[in-house]
């Protein structure tokens, strides 16, 4: 088991997002951060003060995946959130010693790794309900 976090820009949110649902990902937390990386500073003026502005605004993605789901999470944030421009971000993937689903108790791969249903399975469910 993996955690994935990536860094991108906060205009890529939704991109992303939509990348990592077509990618089978599913739960994740999504947060706004600052940071900096190999962005050039900028200089504001507020109020009539000139400020150094050295932090960028951005989002910080944090994915728990079983080990399969690692490269798909990856190669789904890479290309929606790529512009080609310094400030794209980073992806980081740590290890997870262990992981326990508050609902059920479920731990490990079976907390993190989500249910797949095939089109034809979900098509039977539903039809079996009606």
């Amino acid at each position: 088991m993996k955690l994935v976090v990536a860094i991108v820009r906060p205009e890529k949110v939704n991109v992303v997002l939509e990348a990592l649902y077509r990618a089978q990902v599913r739960g994740l937390t999504v947060s706004r951060v600052s940071g900096h990386g190999g962005e050039i500073e900028r200089i504001e003026t507020y109020r009539g003060t000139t400020l150094k502005v050295e932090l960028q605004d951005k989002v910080r993605f944090e994915i728990g995946v079983s080990d399969a789901f690692v490269e798909p999470t990856i190669q789904a944030i890479l290309a929606a959130a790529s512009t080609g421009e310094v400030g794209d971000g980073k992806i980081f993937v740590l290890p997870v010693e262990k992981v326990v689903r508050i609902r059920t108790g479920e731990e490990d791969e079976a907390a993190v790794t989500p249910v797949v249903v095939r089109p034809e399975e979900e098509a039977q469910e539903v039809s079996s309900r009606y």
